[in-house]
């Protein structure tokens, strides 16, 4: 199948290039970028006015698949992503059972290749099952084709076991992704703690609780030369640690979620629990602090930490409320609303860091339009405005903190592998689904990594 892309604006950070092209993909992969391209017999997309740039990778998703599919599942979860511009995911381990065994990996990874719309990377746990007391079986796990290691969801309380895990995930080459919160610290508490928690009179989570951890994990990395990467960052003060760690020249990098950069604390004011995270939406001054990090470079990465729920456990008291929102389908139109209209990032840091950042984090071949790259591409629509409404979404979960907010940007067109999954051309939209008989193997550069 030949697919020729018209008179886009072409951005690929990876390859710093950014103005108008032609991208013509044959076999599956990028065949070339340029100027008048023709391809006779090819389906060709007319792309003026709009961004065509590599498929987004989301480094952060629970896509609940094994052990609880009421939330969301590999089918709809790689359908929500592909619907927001995502062509590849690495989902957490936090599943039922944890992903801590091979057997749970090769079963991520046969179903995502049998109903997936999007890549899926599993990140496998480093404690088994999820418990701090013993580290899981890392060499067979990375023999697997897991492409990071993390107990996302609760942090490695043991410092020794930390160290020990990060020396293994050195020897297989492995990031370790923290999840940094000191639980002594953080213990029943449901919102960031300061003055608004006063005010709804609900147990507050300190600045200090994530900073402390986030300056352990620093240190480890620094005594071991493991990778670590940092999850969900959300203060100012772990900012500012983890710019002096990178002067330092720890191995170190950084994400930060789409609602910690949108929202602060004060949009907990009428105890909707969905806006009720982990870490939780703090204050002014840290959504500050974080987009100075995005900025300078601190930051490398923007992932979802997308966390769906079921819409009965969501609607109790906020203290019982599970933490955690969706955010596959939102990621493009708030990264371009919140970041890009204001003018706090460019087109193009933006999507280097939903893109190519992540890809070299994680160590896996996307987020280019290199020629001979598989062609995973999502072309955007900047200027395309819509309004977040459950109806509207993908996702089993209904879950998200931008329900009824108009955005600006939207993903028209995704293709994984040189084929087209996904298609929105407003009014006449739809999904348009890849049968599993025509052989896109999306776990195919997983076994790779295997081997």
């Amino acid at each position: 199948m030949r697919i020729l892309i018209k008179g886009g604006r072409v951005i690929d950070p990876a390859n710093h290039l950014d103005g108008a092209a032609d991208v013509l993909i044959e076999n599956g992969r990028i065949a070339e970028i340029g100027h008048g391209l023709a391809a006779r017999g090819a389906q060709v997309i007319d792309a003026r006015d709009c961004i065509v740039c590599p498929g987004l990778v989301d480094m952060h998703v629970h896509l609940r698949d094994p052990g609880q599919t009421h939330k969301e599942d590999l089918s709809s979860g790689t359908l929500a992503a592909v619907r927001g511009g995502v062509t590849s995911v690495a989902c957490m381990a936090n599943t039922d059972p944890p992903i801590d065994h091979p057997t749970v990996v090769e079963y991520v990874r046969s179903r995502a290749k049998q109903v997936g719309r999007a890549r899926v990377y599993p990140v496998a746990a480093v404690t088994k099952g999820l418990r701090g007391e013993e580290l899981s079986p890392i060499g067979s796990l990375a023999a697997a084709g897991v492409v990071a290691l993390s107990d996302d969801g609760r942090p490695v309380m043991s410092a020794g076991l930390l160290r020990r895990a990060m020396a293994y995930a050195r020897m297989f080459k492995l990031p370790i992704v923290s999840h940094c919160e000191d639980l002594t610290l953080s213990e029943g508490g449901v919102v960031n703690e300061g003055p608004i928690a006063a005010v709804l009179g609900l147990k507050g989570i300190p600045a200090i609780a994530e900073e402390v951890m986030v300056a352990r994990d620093l240190l480890l990395a620094e005594d071991t030369g493991a990778h670590v990467h940092i999850a969900h960052v959300s203060t100012a003060g772990s900012v500012r640690l983890l710019r002096e760690a990178k002067r330092r020249g720890v191995r170190v990098t950084a994400e930060v979620t789409p609602h910690h950069l949108a929202l602060t604390e004060e949009a907990l004011q009428g105890y909707d629990a969905n806006f009720k995270v982990n870490p939780p939406l703090r204050s002014r001054g840290d959504v500050e602090a974080l987009l100075e990090g995005l900025q300078d470079g601190t930051i490398d990465a923007i992932a979802t930490d997308h966390a769906p729920h079921a819409i009965e456990e969501k609607l109790v008291e906020f203290d019982r409320a599970p933490f955690g929102v969706i955010g596959l389908e939102t990621l493009l139109g708030v990264v371009f609303t919140v970041l890009v209209l204001p003018g706090h990032l460019s087109e193009v840091q933006a999507i280097r860091k939903l893109t190519v950042n992540p890809s070299r984090i994680l160590g896996i071949p996307r987020g280019t339009l290199s020629p001979g790259a598989e062609a995973d591409i999502v072309i955007i629509d900047p200027q395309r405005e819509w309004t977040v409404t459950p109806e509207g979404l993908a996702s089993k979960s209904k879950n998200s903190p931008f329900l009824g907010w108009r955005l600006r940007g939207k993903a028209v067109t995704t293709i994984v592998g040189g084929e087209i999954v996904y298609s929105d051309q407003g009014e006449n939209s739809g999904f348009v689904e890849v049968p599993p008989t025509t052989g896109r193997d999306l776990c195919r550069d997983i076994e790779e990594v295997a081997q």
